[in-house]
């Protein structure tokens, strides 16, 4: 069986390519599909989801393998068309219900709603995804398990269901018709993602819509109410570690406000949004407004191109990270995963332009240039020729460093970013 992983390592140039062609569609037709800063934040926390399924593949695949070994009730061929075919179908009902309860449910929108702060619609945000997913989310597949659907089975069309879902986020596919009302498409998954009345918490089918009108959550997008993007919320920073924590960060913080171990214990399984009435009268939230600024703190072009290359670096370990995945041990996994996240998180307040955030960069390009020349190798690789090649490209980086920001501090000059990146708790 080929590990998921694998496939989306070879998906990624696709995805790659295919946002190319959506940036030159949407620049012949005069639109701004892109902003460096959002859609590198949305690709930075894809990644992180990815360093995360690794080490949470124990609950995500380890749990249904051992309840198909040892619970199943049957005992389905996996070479038979009609299993694959079911097993599709039954995955995408299931996917159904997780995504439903993940908009109902306040501890499963913890996990969700990274994939919701983006407020841009395009496709890099199809590869924003949570870190946090699968601690809880694989309980809903195991009725696949107990039904007796083959690992390898359950597997493959977890994948079919993901990487259909790819194409669904953009602005530049209109409506499509009959299409629209069967399966999930363009259309249809922009009303998911707007924070307007009219489509909040709907439209949740993974690759059929069918499941939304069935079960009453469907809503058509109106050309007259053009969807807004985000959370109602905002998350405003670029930090991917604290996108991924900021909703559980919130809710602990009302939890123990909390004057009642009822209220303290119920909140995580409230609706998202839902406060114990005097938290929220001794902690009031600023109220929500549909028409409000996107958060994009200026950064020049010079800073942007570093920022991005530095990027490209980071998705080059990413790649290799993949690849060691099923032979390196423990803990260089865990030593390279925290390398990554933290690399990730710096460039995060790169593109906030927060103080201070060019001397973490700094000490990060210096501590990538030196620690593999003098150890002599980097996780999985042996060789003086390896520390050469990151003394090169981070010393490089470095030298360029100090070239974009000149004369600038981190915190006052011509080159320097105004966003605050302020954190907010994010609700529907």
């Amino acid at each position: 069986m080929i590990a998921a992983e694998t496939v989306i390592t070879f998906a990624t140039p696709v995805f790659f390519a295919l946002i190319g062609v959506e940036l030159l569609v949407a620049k012949l037709r005069g639109r701004r599909a892109y902003r460096s800063n959002d859609a590198v934040t949305s690709i930075g926390l894809g990644v992180i989801s990815q360093l995360a399924g690794v080490f949470l593949k124990v609950l995500t695949v380890g749990v249904y393998a051992w309840c198909f070994e040892h619970l199943a009730l049957f005992a389905l061929p996996a070479g038979a068309w009609w299993v694959w075919v079911s097993a599709l179908l039954l995955y995408d009902f299931l996917y159904y219900w997780l995504h439903r309860m993940g908009h109902e449910v306040n501890i499963l929108w913890a996990a969700h709603v990274v994939h919701h702060q983006s407020e841009d619609y395009n496709l890099s945000t199809a590869l924003r995804q949570t870190a946090t997913g699968g601690l809880l989310g694989w309980l809903f597949y195991l009725p696949m398990a107990l039904l007796g659907y083959p690992v390898s089975v359950f597997v493959a069309v977890a994948l079919i269901d993901l990487l259909y879902q790819f194409w669904v986020h953009t602005e530049q596919v209109g409506k499509l018709g009959w299409f629209d009302r069967v399966f999930c498409s363009p259309s249809n998954h922009r009303a998911h993602h707007a924070v307007n009345d009219r489509y909040l918490d709907k439209n949740y089918g993974g690759i059929l819509i069918l499941w939304d009108r069935l079960f009453g959550t469907f809503v058509e997008e109106d050309d007259s109410d053009r969807p807004v993007y985000g959370t109602r919320a905002p998350l405003r920073s670029f930090n991917p570690l604290w996108a991924n924590l900021e909703v559980y960060w919130a809710t602990w913080q009302d939890a123990r406000r909390a004057t009642r171990w009822r209220d303290r214990l119920q909140i995580w399984f409230r609706p998202p949004g839902w406060r114990p009435a005097d938290v929220a009268a001794r902690f009031p939230k600023p109220a929500f407004e549909l028409a409000r600024e996107r958060f994009d703190p200026p950064l020049t072009r010079r800073r942007a191109i570093y920022g991005l290359v530095q990027f490209v670096l980071l998705l080059g370990m990413t790649t290799h990270f993949l690849g060691l995945a099923a032979q390196a041990g423990l803990g260089v996994l865990l030593g390279y995963a925290l390398v990554i996240a933290l690399s990730l998180t710096v460039l995060g307040a790169w593109w906030e332009g927060r103080p201070g955030a060019v001397w973490l960069e700094a000490a990060r390009v210096v501590a990538l240039a030196v620690v593999p020349a003098v150890l002599g190798r980097w996780f999985g690789i042996e060789g003086a020729a390896i520390g050469a090649v990151f003394a090169l490209l981070f010393g490089a980086s470095a030298l360029a460093l100090a070239w974009v920001t000149r004369g600038v501090d981190g915190t006052s000059g011509s080159d320097a970013s105004a966003g605050n990146g302020v954190h907010a708790a994010s609700s529907r």
